[in-house]
């Protein structure tokens, strides 16, 4: 039997990894850790997220937009997608080590999370060198990430404003990208869509999940804490359409989809 705080351990040292092989491999080990020790805190260590020397890393505004009527462009949106992917593992490893004291049910969420976030990476990865590139061959943005430093101090903010708001944007424009890669004939692409969307609609269902849990305890109302924090924390202003059916399945409830659509307006 694994030892009490291993999993959490783990999820550290797989997000310092800098080899994206390597911390795919890492994070698919995390499974078969069943004792969490939820209340050990542990120490920052330097340079996380680990992260290889390429993408560079520039503003979102110069990030290269390319039609997706060739295999050029294509293959630049599947890059930025592979990068948006391994991000996500390293938010799912950094939520399930920063934060203690949560139910135990929050870390297996999280390692859950973490498990099919570098399954699409590396789904992508695969296309990609499919398609004759790797990772790391185009520029891309830190946006994800720089969220996650902005609400490192506080879980309820956090689950707030990266999964609920950041990682949620996914399910509105995946049905979008998919149609339109279909449309241009790359089937085997549209199909890690379909995978990537079907998993986000669970991932943001966890978020949404532990998000009320966390208000219900602070005794805290859900909407106004969640306007508040966008606010305070200047999340960006999402704009429609949005995918109200995906979003339902995910946890959004009737009155906080009105408020979506009120804030977008």
């Amino acid at each position: 039997m694994e030892n009490k705080g291993e999993l959490r351990r783990r999820a550290l040292d797989a997000l310092a990894l800098q080899d994206a092989e390597a911390k795919c491999a890492a994070v698919w080990s995390l499974r078969a850790l069943v004792n969490i020790d939820v209340d050990v805190r542990l120490d920052v260590p330097p340079g996380i997220p680990g992260r290889p020397a390429r993408p560079e890393l520039i503003a979102p505004a110069s990030v290269p937009r390319r039609t997706m009527s060739t295999i050029e462009g294509r293959v630049v949106l599947l890059h930025a997608l592979a990068h948006i992917e391994f991000n996500a593992i390293n938010l799912a490893l950094d939520i399930m080590w920063r934060f203690p004291g949560m139910p135990e049910a929050f870390y297996q969420d999280w390692c859950v999370v973490a498990f099919e976030e570098a399954t699409h990476f590396d789904l992508l990865s695969r296309r990609l060198q499919a398609l004759g590139h790797v990772y790391g061959d185009f520029p891309a943005h830190n946006g994800l990430w720089e969220m996650s430093e902005k609400t490192q101090s506080d879980l309820l903010a956090r689950l707030a404003l990266v999964p609920r708001t950041l990682e949620a944007r996914g399910l509105d424009v995946s049905p979008q990208i998919r149609h339109r890669l279909a449309q241009a004939g790359d089937n085997e692409s549209a199909a890690i869509l379909d995978i990537i969307l079907r998993d986000e609609v669970g991932h943001v269902a966890i978020g949404n999940r532990w998000y009320k849990w966390l208000c219900l305890q602070q005794r805290r109302d859900a909407l106004d804490t969640y306007e508040a924090m966008a606010r305070q924390y200047r999340a960006p202003r999402l704009r429609g359409p949005f995918n109200l059916d995906a979003r339902r399945a995910a946890g959004f409830d009737e009155l906080e989809l009105e408020a979506l659509q009120r804030m977008a307006e």
